[in-house]
């Protein structure tokens, strides 16, 4: 099935609300979806880094107060 969406002529709430129901249409069946391998070698890295200190874990939103003041 080939599916063109008119997506120079949507707004940005458009497209947001397609990815949505595209993402949760995808999660009905969410057991189908298999994660690459690497996924798990990140996220074992990451918690590696947390337990030996030289990651730390810090709050969302102060995450993304962070975020904004650096763009």
């Amino acid at each position: 099935m080939n599916i063109t969406l008119p997506l120079a002529e949507m707004t940005t709430p458009e497209k947001l609300r397609t990815m949505e129901a595209l993402w949760e249409n995808l999660s009905l069946n969410s057991d189908e979806l298999i994660a690459p391998p690497w996924h798990g070698e990140i996220l074992a890295e990451r918690d590696r880094r947390i337990e030996d200190g030289t990651e730390k874990v810090i709050d969302w939103n102060k995450a993304k107060k962070h975020i904004r003041e650096s763009i």
